[in-house]
C-alpha cells in the first residue's frame, strides 16, 4: 500500500485515523502499531515476518546493551553486544539487498556463471535498518536509555508514516513523543495542509515527470534536446517524488502527534553541491556523519585519511541508494566533488551570484543521469549523447513535441523548487486553505483517473 493510492486515503487512513483519535492515549501506540504492521503486510506478508524479527532483536539487544554498561555480567561486554546487534542487522540488510549484485560483478569478473538468488528486497528496509543501528548506538553512547516497553519500540521501528521511504527518524527525537504526545488543533491543520502538499507533489508533478521520462526512454526518435530534457525530467521527478513522500509523512507525523525531522529544504536553490547535501535527504546525510564520518575520524585526521574517509562514506551512500555500480559512481561523483570544493572551489563560487546556481544545477543533471540508468554503459551513452556525441541529431521532432506538451508542467516544477509558495501561503491564509483543497480535488481525480506509479524510493 502506498500513500498516493484511493484505498489508502480514503479507507486505511479514515479507519486508522477513527481507531486511533477513538482509543485512549495509552492504547494509541498499540492501535498506531497494528496498524504499522497491516500496512506493511499488505504488500509483503511474507516479510512481515522480517519485519518482526527485527523488532525482537532490537528490543533484546537494547536491554542486553544496557545492562551490560551497568557491569551486570563481567563475560559480556557493552562493545559485544553492539558489535553482534549490527552485525545481524547489517548481515540481513546486506542479504536481501546486495546477494545478486555480489554474484554478477563476481561473474563479470572471473567468468563464471553462478546463478542470481532473485531475492526479493523487502520494502523499507534501508529505513528501518538504519534507525535501529542507530537506536543501538545511541544507547551505546549513553544519549538514551533502552526501551522496555516493546510496543513502544515496535511502534518506532513499524510506524507506517515514515516507513517505507523516510525520513530516517531518530529514536532520541521522539523517544518522549512515544510515550506522551497530543495532536492540538494547530497540528492537525498543519499535518493535513502538509500532507496533501506533499500528495500533489507526487501526482500531479512526480508522476507527469516520471511518465516523460518513460517516454523518452522508448522514443525511437532521440536527439541531443531530448536528453537535456529527460535530464530534467528526472531531475525534477525524482525531488517531487521523494520530497513529497517526505512531506506526506511528517503530515502524517503532526496528525498523530509526532514531530519528524525535516528531509528536504529547497536543495535546487543551492549554491554548491556542499550546500546541495545539506538541503537534500538532510535525515540520511546527518546518520551517515553521525554514524560513519565521524566514528572514522572526521576530518579531525591527517589529509590522506580524511579522504579515505570521504570515498567510504560517499562510497556507502551511493551503495544505500541501490545495489549497481552506477550508483556506487553516482556516491563517488559526488566525494570527489565535495573535496574539490572543500578545498579550493567553495572560495570562488561565494564569490558569484549566478554561476554557482548554474554549476549546481549542471552537475545535478549529470549526476541524476548517473543515478537512473540501468547500468554503466547505459550512463555513459546518455552523458555521451547529452553533449552530442552520441551520432544523434541536436533536435528532433519528438522533442519539440514533447516541450510543447509538458511546458507548462516543466515551469510548474521550476517555480515549486522555489520558496516562492511558501513565503506566499504564509501572507494569504484563505487562499492556502483553499489552494490546498483543490489540490486534493486534483490529486484525487487523477488517482481515480489511474494516473499513479510508485513511489521512487521504494526500491532502496
Amino acid at each position: 500500500m502506498v500513500f498516493s493510492s484511493i484505498p489508502f486515503l480514503y479507507y486505511f487512513l479514515p479507519c486508522v485515523l477513527l481507531a486511533y483519535f477513538l482509543m485512549p492515549a495509552k492504547g494509541r501506540n498499540g492501535v498506531l502499531l497494528v496498524a504499522s504492521l497491516a500496512f506493511y503486510a499488505w504488500g509483503e506478508p511474507v516479510y512481515i515476518l522480517l519485519m518482526l524479527f527485527s523488532i525482537l532483536v532490537g528490543y533484546v539487544s537494547g536491554i542486553l546493551l544496557e545492562q551490560s554498561m551497568e557491569r551486570k555480567w563481567k563475560a559480556i561486554t557493552p562493545k559485544a553486544v553492539l558489535s553482534g546487534s549490527i552485525v545481524i542487522f547489517t548481515g540481513l540488510f546486506i542479504y536481501f539487498k546486495y546477494t545478486d549484485f555480489f554474484i554478477r560483478s563476481f561473474n563479470a569478473v572471473t567468468g563464471t556463471e553462478i546463478p542470481l538468488l532473485h531475492i526479493v528486497l523487502p520494502i523499507g528496509i534501508s529505513f528501518y535498518t538504519f534507525q535501529i543501528i542507530s537506536y543501538l548506538v545511541d544507547i551505546y553512547r549513553r544519549e538514551t536509555k533502552a526501551q522496555r516497553n516493546i510496543i513502544s519500540l515496535a511502534t518506532y521501528i513499524a510506524m507506517f508514516p515514515q516507513l517505507i521511504a523516510g525520513p530516517i527518524v531518530r529514536y532520541t527525537d521522539i523517544s518522549g513523543q512515544l510515550e506522551n504526545r497530543k495532536s492540538t488543533v494547530a497540528m492537525l491543520e498543519s499535518g493535513i495542509c502538509r500532507f496533501i502538499i506533499g500528495l500533489s507533489k507526487k501526482v500531479l508533478l512526480a508522476n507527469e515527470l516520471g511518465a516523460l521520462c518513460e517516454i523518452f526512454r522508448a522514443s525511437g526518435d532521440k536527439s541531443v534536446l531530448y536528453y537535456w530534457m529527460y535530464a530534467a525530467a528526472f531531475t525534477l521527478h525524482i525531488y517531487f517524488d521523494f520530497s513529497g513522500y517526505s512531506d506526506m509523512a511528517i503530515g502524517l507525523g503532526r496528525i498523530l502527534g509526532f514531530s519528524f525531522p525535516e528531509n528536504f529544504n529547497y536543495p535546487y536553490i543551492s549554491g554548491s553541491i556542499t550546500e546541495f547535501w545539506r538541503r537534500w535527504h538532510m535525515s540520511l546525510g546527518t546518520w551517515f556523519r553521525d554514524y560513519l564520518y565521524i566514528p572514522l575520524g572526521g576530518n579531525r585526521v591527517s589529509q590522506v585519511k580524511w579522504i579515505r574517509n570521504i570515498f567510504i562514506v560517499w562510497m556507502f551512500t551511493g551503495l544505500w541508494h541501490g545495489a549497481s555500480w552506477n550508483f556506487v559512481l553516482w556516491g563517488l561523483f559526488f566525494g570527489v566533488i565535495l573535496m574539490i570544493e572543500k578545498r579550493w572551489l567553495l572560495k570562488i563560487l561565494d564569490k558569484t551570484k549566478v554561476i554557482k546556481h548554474l554549476y549546481v544545477i549542471f552537475l545535478l543533471l549529470i549526476s541524476f543521469i548517473i543515478f537512473n540508468a540501468s547500468n554503466m554503459k547505459e550512463a555513459w551513452l546518455d552523458i555521451r549523447c547529452m553533449f552530442g556525441m552520441g551520432g544523434i541529431p541536436v533536435v528532433s521532432g519528438e522533442a519539440l513535441y514533447y516541450l510543447k506538451s509538458y511546458g507548462v508542467t516543466f515551469l510548474v516544477s521550476m517555480i515549486g523548487c522555489l520558496p516562492v509558495a511558501k513565503k506566499f501561503a504564509g501572507r494569504w491564509q484563505i487562499l492556502k486553505i483553499a489552494g490546498v483543497l483543490l489540490l486534493l480535488i486534483l490529486s484525487t481525480a487523477y488517482l481515480v483517473d489511474g494516473s499513479f506509479n510508485p513511489f521512487l524510493y521504494f526500491r532502496f
